[in-house]
């Protein structure tokens, strides 16, 4: 741990000890140091409230003011047991009874005050080095996240080496708070989720959000056309042989869904596309001039993902994946990978992530494939990334079993990381469906199979967009590019000749006809985050004007329709990301 991940250790302990000195009763559970801050889990009497935040962090000021020492100490596991016991901690003797198992004859405790906590450190020196901190919010935890195990309460904290630091933090909070997708996605009317009626984890997309990920996949397509993929569809169920033989079955079970007989057949719904891709491939006997095979699909996968981790539209049970799946030779290898990254660029540069945390995993202790693949398919990631100049992180044995990949997270406006991209290496898949093409020598041969999504899914990929955006989109994918707003009835005519010519250009336009006053109908279009509005009165039906306003505010006064109708059109095919008087 660095010198902030332990002061944050220290933080959960000293939180841990406020808990208890106002709980006696209280369980203890686990309380490690998070990114941004820490957390511990307890048992309580009775549900916590904000306000006991407030009581908490107060005690937990006092403590740190004391100046009391981290000390460590051991005990043997019989005697920590025991120690455990007679204090009624239930899940601090199950740990030990884990670490038992594991062959640990001794474990190791840290205690500051009169405050004694299982654990392995390190921590900061005494308590009155953490530092400013701040306790920010309440959740539910199941006990070693199994919703069959007691469900536990989550105090979550921030701690920072300096006041400046956790000002700042409480701001990206403030800002991340202003910014949630589900608090716009209601505002916006964008999508809904019914937990009691549809099921929870599945998405309900309103016209306005499908509107807007219509924009995005009619994008997603052309660039894969143009990049040279293949668009394929395949079924959102398959036989259980199909899984068997790809070995779902064996390791991803616990997160299919199943329950589907048709005609005395297991059928699971798919959790992954890869199958099916694998199937399109082995339909025809392939030639090494058929190589490389590029398949692609936004194709909806469910998964089993439990209650406790389910969260808007960035964890959910049913999405679509922008999948796709690279058959090729050998020697195609670099070339290929260099073509995802440069599709990768260019499709997220269209969104405005241009700034990337990168990550190459190598191979693990236990995997499938000679060592001479992993090297070749290793080096051909990182070659790829050196050759256009991409910094990245070496997760040296991060790899999952059965291929090296890439993760690439985007930063967004406020500076978080999202994982966005994986391209993966799969040397297993080819093996257990047997594939092969027919080399230039008249032999058969096994293809490199590369698993890569470069949005990750519509769902947490359009989630993040609000967020990034603040549901203020880009003209080119916002639901409604113009809003046309009349002053009165009798304008109602010349709006609708305004909408049609908007319309006929390929542009999104509507007409708010309600018979209110148009300050208030231009309000309404900025709460709506409409990029333009025109206004339409007298003057402008007898001109051949709009009056036109941003939703930002700015009032750009009369344009020539034509002349406006040009403009979006322009700023619309473009591209363009920002919406300022200049393009607008």
């Amino acid at each position: 741990m660095n010198e902030l991940e332990r002061m944050r250790h220290s933080a959960a302990h000293v939180m841990a000890e406020a808990v208890t000195s106002i709980f006696p009763t209280a369980r203890l559970a686990i309380g490690p140091p998070i990114e941004d801050g820490f957390y511990y889990d307890f048992e309580l009497p009775r549900a916590l409230t904000p306000d006991d935040l407030k009581t908490i962090e107060k005690k937990m000021k006092k403590i740190v003011s004391s100046n009391a020492s981290f000390e460590f100490s051991e005990m043997s596991v019989e005697d920590a047991l025991e120690y455990y016991r007679d204090r009624d901690q239930p899940y601090k003797v199950e740990l030990i009874e884990d670490l038992a198992a594991a062959g640990e004859e001794n474990v190791s405790f840290y205690t500051q005050n009169a405050f004694t906590d299982l654990c392995r450190g390190p921590h900061v020196g005494t308590t009155s080095k953490v530092g400013p901190f701040k306790l920010l919010n309440l959740a539910g935890a199941y006990w070693r996240g199994d919703e069959h195990r007691p469900m536990l309460q989550r105090i979550y904290g921030t701690a920072w080496s300096t006041s400046d630091e956790l000002a700042t933090h409480m701001h990206r909070m403030e800002e991340a708070q202003r910014r949630d997708h589900r608090r716009l996605g209601r505002e916006l009317d964008l999508f809904s989720i019914h937990h009691d009626q549809t099921g929870a984890g599945l998405i309900l997309w309103h016209p306005k959000g499908g509107r807007v990920r219509n924009e995005i996949e009619n994008f997603w397509r052309g660039a894969h056309y143009d990049a040279g993929y293949d668009l394929v569809y395949t079924p959102h169920i398959g036989r259980s042989n199909l899984w068997e033989s790809s070995g779902h079955l064996d390791f991803f079970k616990e997160n299919m869904f199943s329950g589907i007989a048709v005609d005395e057949q297991e059928y699971y719904l798919k959790p992954m596309n890869c199958p099916f891709h694998i199937m399109i491939y082995k339909n025809a006997l392939r030639s090494y001039r058929d190589l490389p095979m590029r398949l692609g699909e936004l194709g909806t996968v469910y998964r089993y993902e439990r209650p406790g981790v389910l969260h808007g539209l960035m964890r959910v049970r049913g999405f679509t994946q922008d999948d796709s799946h690279i058959f090729c030779r050998p020697d195609q290898v670099v070339s290929e990978l260099a073509g995802v990254l440069d599709l990768t660029m260019f499709i997220l540069g269209a969104f405005g992530f241009t700034e990337f945390e990168t990550f190459v995993s190598t191979r693990p202790e236990k995997a499938v494939g000679d060592n001479e693949q992993w090297d070749r398919a290793t080096d051909a990631l990182r070659k790829v990334l050196d050759d256009r100049g991409v910094e990245y992180e070496v997760d040296e044995g991060g790899g999952a079993f059965y291929g090296p990949k890439i993760d690439l997270n985007i930063k967004d406006a406020v500076g978080r990381a999202w994982q966005c991209t994986t391209v993966q290496f799969d040397f297993n898949l080819p093996e257990r469906f047997d594939l092969s093409f027919i080399g230039a020598d008249g032999k058969q041969h096994r293809p490199y199979m590369v698993h890569r999504a470069l949005l990750g899914s519509m769902e947490r990929f359009f989630g993040v967009l609000v967020e990034n955006f603040a549901g203020a989109f880009p003209v080119w994918i916002a639901p409604t590019q113009v809003q046309v707003l009349p002053i009165a009835d009798r304008h109602m005519e010349y709006a609708e000749t305004v909408a049609a010519a908007l319309k006929s250009a390929g542009l999104r336009a509507e007409i708010d006809s309600r018979r209110e006053r148009v300050n208030y109908k231009i309000r309404e279009a900025q709460l709506q985050k409409v990029p333009y509005m025109l206004i339409v009165g007298d003057r402008e039906a007898k001109a051949g004007t709009v009056s036109v306003r941003l939703r930002t505010g700015e009032n750009l006064g009369a344009q020539a329709l034509d002349s406006f109708v040009a403009l979006v059109k322009a700023v619309n095919d473009s591209r363009i990301l920002e919406l300022t008087p200049a393009t607008g």
